[in-house]
């Protein structure tokens, strides 16, 4: 059977996923494809190159690093998380990414990025991380701290904005069984956006500007659809009991390693689940 996955996003929360993820490479889960946001597009390819901890590893080192993130990059760049550092000299360089087993793997990848101009989701096929890291930083690039970025003659920003929870993307696509990997609890709702900032910020992009409006509707819809879906058996769900409690660019290692821990902990309690079961593991 084919396995797909949705990963929501939500900025260091994703180390909750690297989590999951990392319990899935030591059971030899096979997934067959996966729709990554935000954060959830960054640590979801870690899973196909079988790198093991790698969005921890790297966060942990240099979150605190001001090359990487914080208000210099955004002074200087335009970018609070720094393009040149976090996404070619990290995944190059300094903790390379492993190209050549994930496309080895086979999987299909997807990352969600809002298109600018039209305030849509769409859904970027990524075949080769390095030559697609800008799909990828698009999907990624938080509003109000992040310019927009430009891939294939289209203009995007972070893919939460308009589709936070992929996971009827990922039923579209036709797997045979479909896992969502959530960063927020069953309970937990979105409350609206400040106004005044989306219109001082994005006023001539007014596509934008009504998606990032209607973001807490549109996710807090999403959230119920999920519900309506694991009740029907429709998708298995792993997510925390309660919220991480993390800041969306927390630099405390001990933080990272106390969510990332979570996800683990979750991922093992769910082994043998209906979702993730020894039907879609690697043949021997």
């Amino acid at each position: 059977m084919s396995l797909g996955v949705a990963l929501e996003g939500g900025a260091m929360r994703a180390m909750y996923t690297q989590g999951v993820l990392d319990v899935w490479m030591d059971e030899d889960i096979r997934v067959d494809g996966m729709v990554g946001v935000s954060a959830g597009a960054c640590v979801g390819p870690n899973l196909f190159s079988k790198q093991r901890s790698r969005g921890l590893r790297y966060n942990k080192q240099y979150m605190g690093d001001p090359r990487n993130v914080g208000l210099r990059s955004l002074i200087t760049t335009g970018d609070i998380v720094n393009r040149e550092f976090s996404y070619y000299r990290i995944t190059r360089e300094l903790d390379p990414f492993d190209e050549a087993a994930f496309e080895r793997y086979g999987a299909d990848f997807y990352a969600v990025a809002t298109n600018v101009d039209t305030g849509e989701a769409e859904y970027l096929k990524v075949t080769n991380v390095f030559e697609q890291i800008e799909a990828i930083r698009a999907s990624a690039s938080m509003p109000f701290v992040s310019r927009f970025v430009e891939y294939e003659g289209k203009r995007y920003l972070d893919g939460g904005i308009a589709d936070s929870i992929p996971v009827r993307a990922c039923l579209n696509l036709g797997y045979d069984r479909n896992v969502a990997v959530l960063t927020q609890p069953a309970d937990y709702r979105k409350g609206p956006m400040n106004t005044r900032l989306i219109r001082a910020c994005y006023h001539k992009h007014p596509a934008l500007c009504r998606t990032l409006m209607e973001r807490h509707e549109r996710y807090n819809r999403q959230m119920e659809d999920v519900a309506q879906l694991e009740r029907a058996g429709k998708i298995f769900v792993i997510r925390p009991a309660q919220s991480l409690h993390v800041k969306r660019l927390e630099k405390d290692p001990e933080a990272l390693q106390r969510v990332y821990d979570q996800g683990v902990a979750d991922a093992r309690a769910h082994a043998g689940a209906a979702g993730v079961s020894g039907s879609v593991r690697h043949s021997p």
